[in-house]
């Protein structure tokens, strides 16, 4: 019960980011949207900002999903390149550009660890699963390990974001991965 409405929280709270942006989204906006009381909002958070860190919850989610739903009989190569597609098709969809921008800046300078590089996010262990999976059939390289290749896999989809927040949000992330990502990542193949 307690998860259900901190999660109820969450997603009110980045629905409103992504309609009126962070700066304009209150706090007031949040406990209407998720029909709570400003009680139940401080018993959950701090204050307003304390939601940016569960970005990663958000994306984790979309993991998870993304998990159930795999096509069946793809390469562990093409499965790492459809999964980069449909996040950043999410990110897109759901997140704005300036609140990335913000976020990743804010991980930049911040003197504690970041949510969004935490080895204990379902993410790290899936990407690393599908990895796993592609050296056991012959199919990725063994010039790496499989821990080097996770880190290199998770620089090149942030580099992605970061080149389209620097943009302004101004190309298609899921169609500039989608033609991109693979030749960015063919040194992962065997």
């Amino acid at each position: 019960m307690a998860s259900d409405i901190r999660e109820k929280i969450i997603d009110a709270s980045w629905e409103l980011f992504h309609e009126k942006g962070f700066g304009e989204t209150t706090i007031n906006d949040i406990i209407n949207k998720a029909d709570i009381s400003k009680g139940t909002f401080y018993y959950y958070f701090r204050s307003k900002d304390n939601l940016l860190d569960t970005l990663s919850e958000i994306l984790d989610r979309e993991y998870e999903r993304l998990r159930n739903e795999e096509p069946e009989g793809m390469s562990a190569f093409d499965k790492l390149m459809w999964v980069n597609y449909e996040v950043h098709e999410f990110i897109q969809r759901n997140i704005d550009y300036r609140l990335f921008s913000y976020l990743y800046s804010a991980q930049i300078i911040k003197e504690t660890g970041s949510s969004l590089l935490d080895r204990n996010r379902y993410y790290f262990s899936y990407i690393e699963k599908i990895m796993e999976d592609g050296r056991k059939t012959g199919e990725l390289t063994e010039e790496m390990s499989v821990s080097e290749m996770v880190k290199f896999f998770t620089m090149g989809e942030r580099a992605l974001i970061t080149e389209w927040c620097m943009n302004n949000g101004s190309f298609d992330l899921g169609i500039y991965s989608k033609a991109l990502f693979p030749i960015m990542m063919k040194g992962l193949k065997k």
